[in-house]
């Protein structure tokens, strides 16, 4: 996952995590990556709209954000 977390960081990559928080709730959040320390890496989180620290091993899964063009008519 540290792998995948620091090409995200590297492309600048829009990416969506299954986080699991404190208390075992589990959550889907839009971030991208700005730095990884040790095991917790620094992201910017859409959701909450501020910058917020996560613990690499609580990333249950990870997507890249894929967006599609608007169409014109």
């Amino acid at each position: 996952m540290k792998e995948q977390l620091i090409k995200a960081m590297q492309y600048n990559q829009l990416i969506e995590v299954v986080y699991m928080a404190k208390g075992g709730k589990m959550t889907k959040r839009r971030v991208r990556v700005i730095k990884i320390v040790g095991n917790k890496f620094q992201a910017y989180c859409f959701s909450k709209g501020s910058i917020r620290t996560f613990i690499i091993e609580n990333v249950l899964a990870m997507f890249p954000v894929v967006r599609q063009e608007k169409k014109v008519i």
